[in-house]
């Protein structure tokens, strides 16, 4: 069933059955719409715990390799499974689109926030990467798209919350290069979302994300060589193993599955509110399980941010002049996605 379909069944069915018909037909595709919805919204938000939880015991970037290359394996033999070997073939020109978008959406991005998450809390992060809808309405806007007025005041509303968020002395302690990572991976992810809406793509949304996830793990490992990172199996934590194995599960799996049924079946407005629920959930775990401090700077500056978000989110669903973005990889990678 079309998203279009799925809303015109729903409304035939409020105004035809009585309020105390009870329609299973009806109720099936509500239902499936909120479980996708919470999926979405959880897991997603649950992500940066899962990486601050995995990076204690494990190195940062050779933990994403394992995340990356493991899923990428998955979802790959998934693919073929469902739809064939012929469902994984794509020509060069895609391949090396795909690659590119990998580099920039899992290295650039999600690398990053593991590296950085050694430094600042999970909360934080969340809320830090949660400026990627702004970056993304700049560099549109830099390649001659004109978003409405009310985008550019929300864009201005979320920076100036970036601002509140990264005030000298106004984090509790955090350290200064963590943030500034994250920062740089919120760009960097913005710049591969981008990408993918210019740039000749694979038409299954798995398969592209399979080849990112396995280019991106691939380059992940490279990055942990380099940097001389030593993963001792028998010094990893038992927590450490079970958050990497969520985050490889839950985090780019189930997740990005509903993540791509809602997008096919939810109105784009709906599915968008992800970006300023995902970040809420992360502050709301990170306190609640790891005891992260919520300073007045983290809670007004990321209440500011999440505003911005909305605003820009809201705009550019009502606008008609916004394009439609192509299915994206995972949030949480994000950014995704944690």
């Amino acid at each position: 069933m079309t998203r279009d379909a799925a809303t015109a069944s729903t409304r035939t069915g409020a105004t035809a059955a009585p309020a105390h018909t009870s329609n299973p037909g009806e109720r099936r595709p509500q239902a499936m719409l909120w479980t996708g919805l919470v999926i979405v919204y959880v897991v997603w938000g649950s992500t940066y715990l899962a990486i601050r939880i995995t990076v204690e015991t494990m190195p940062p970037f050779l933990s994403a390799a394992l995340r990356f290359l493991t899923a990428g394996l998955l979802l790959t033999g998934i693919v073929a499974w469902r739809s064939g070997a012929a469902a994984l073939k794509i020509d060069r020109r895609r391949l090396a689109t795909v690659v590119l978008v990998g580099l920039l959406l899992l290295v650039g991005g999600n690398g990053l926030v593991v590296l950085a998450e050694t430094r600042i809390p999970s909360g934080l992060a969340a809320l830090l990467v949660a400026s990627v809808p702004l970056w993304v309405i700049v560099l549109r806007t830099a390649f001659g798209d004109r978003p409405r007025a009310a985008t550019f005041a929300g864009v201005l509303f979320g920076f100036c919350g970036l601002a509140v968020l990264t005030l000298p002395g106004t984090s509790g302690g955090v350290r200064l290069t963590g943030i500034v990572l994250v920062l740089t991976a919120s760009l960097l992810w913005s710049l591969g979302s981008f990408a993918s809406s210019r740039l000749p793509m694979p038409a299954n949304p798995f398969t592209a994300s399979a080849y990112e996830m396995l280019a991106g793990g691939l380059v992940d490992l490279l990055l942990g060589l380099i940097r001389h990172e030593h993963l001792d199996v028998g010094a990893v934590s038992t927590s450490s193993w079970l958050a990497l194995a969520y985050l490889v599960v839950f985090g780019s799996l189930v997740a990005f599955s509903a993540f791509a049924w809602l997008l096919q079946n939810a109105p784009l407005s709906l599915v968008a509110t992800y970006a300023y629920v995902n970040p809420v959930v992360a502050v709301l775990l990170g306190w609640l399980i790891l005891s992260e401090a919520v300073t007045w700077s983290i809670a007004l500056g990321g209440a500011i941010v999440v505003a911005g978000v909305c605003l820009v989110v809201s705009t550019e669903a009502r606008s008609k002049r916004a394009p439609v973005p192509k299915a994206p990889v995972p949030k949480d990678e994000g950014p995704t996605q944690g």
